[in-house]
């Protein structure tokens, strides 16, 4: 398709198919002087000149990793704006690795949602559609607030984690020690705890429900809520949590899966498989780490952090603020 379609909206936004840049008349008309090429291909410079030109080389493919560019692009259109002109984004036909790029740019311009921008990118250009990939993307960055550095942000960084962990499933091996993230050493605060799980034979706490997955359906808060006045996963035999660090020694021998023991008693608490597993509700839950509950008592928080049981960021002290927060979560149990 050659078309050149506007984005609607009071920016100089247009957006088309890599045949658009032939249409030398458009672009003059529209005041175009900046040129986003968002595709891998070799291309003719020539066919850039006298536009700013950047090049984001990605293939139109759920896998690709489209949203580490979106910070740069972002800048690139920003600044062909600022600069008077207007700004043409491409790729092949003009559809979706352009139109998520195109929406990456909205979201940080209007804090409006992907859906949001999608609808209105079709209103120029019908036949926008990322693929599924680049829309999860998209609602990640959202999710982030739109970053200008989204490689800091722990969405992103955990988003990465689960990509390494699919690619060793794929292969059939565990993840290189290097890439597993464990979670309590990237969590900023635990206070929002609303109950842990301790070894029921020494008591040992092991981890808060913050780092519960929540591998079902149903969220705890629609699940049944027991006699500790905390909702718990009552139709699972199983919990599953996020990777944690005291599960280190066992999580970085390379093993595919393997058995969890207590840090204090050695006791058997718990399993992991990397290709994942199934829990007894019928979930498949990929990657596979959870803690048996019949091996666990699920008790209600303590008001104080350090009673968790979980490590805390270095340098994390307790303040008066901080326990302050505490007890406020506490009584909105």
């Amino acid at each position: 398709m050659s078309s050149l379609d506007r984005v609607p909206g009071d920016h100089n936004i247009y957006i088309g198919g890599m045949f658009s840049l032939r249409r030398k008349d458009a672009f003059q008309k529209a005041n175009i002087t900046h040129v986003l090429s968002v595709l891998r291909m070799g291309l003719d410079r020539e066919l850039f000149d006298p536009f700013h030109h950047m090049q984001i080389e990605v293939d139109d493919v759920e896998d690709e990793n489209l949203l580490v560019h979106w910070p740069s692009t972002n800048k690139f259109i920003q600044e062909g704006l600022d600069g008077g002109g207007g700004v043409f984004v491409h790729c092949a036909m003009g559809k979706s690795r352009s139109a998520a790029t195109v929406i990456a740019f909205l979201l940080q311009k209007h804090r409006i949602m992907p859906q949001e921008a999608l609808d209105l990118l079709r209103q120029a250009r019908p036949i926008c559609e990322p693929n599924e990939g680049f829309m999860h993307q998209l609602q990640l960055f959202h999710e982030m607030n739109t970053p200008d550095d989204v490689e800091s942000s722990p969405v992103y960084q955990r988003w990465m984690y689960m990509r390494e962990v699919e690619m060793s499933r794929a292969c059939g091996q565990a993840p290189d020690a290097d890439k597993i993230r464990f979670e309590d050493e990237h969590t900023q605060s635990i206070d929002k705890a609303r109950f842990e799980m301790k070894c029921r034979k020494c008591r040992r706490p092991l981890a808060t429900s913050q780092f519960l997955e929540q591998h079902s359906k149903s969220t705890l808060e629609d699940k049944k809520i027991e006699k500790t006045g905390n909702p718990s996963l009552a139709d699972c035999a199983h919990y599953f949590v996020d990777p944690l660090s005291w599960m280190r020694h066992e999580l970085e021998q390379g093993k595919v899966e393997g058995r969890l023991e207590c840090p204090k008693c050695r006791t058997n608490v718990g399993k992991y498989a990397w290709q994942g597993m199934q829990c007894s509700c019928g979930t498949w839950v990929v990657p596979g780490i959870s803690l048996s509950r019949s091996r666990i008592d699920e008790v209600k928080a303590r008001a104080t952090a350090p009673g968790l049981g979980i490590r805390r960021p270095p340098g994390l002290q307790d303040s008066q603020t901080e326990r302050n927060a505490t007890i406020a979560v506490k009584l909105n149990l």
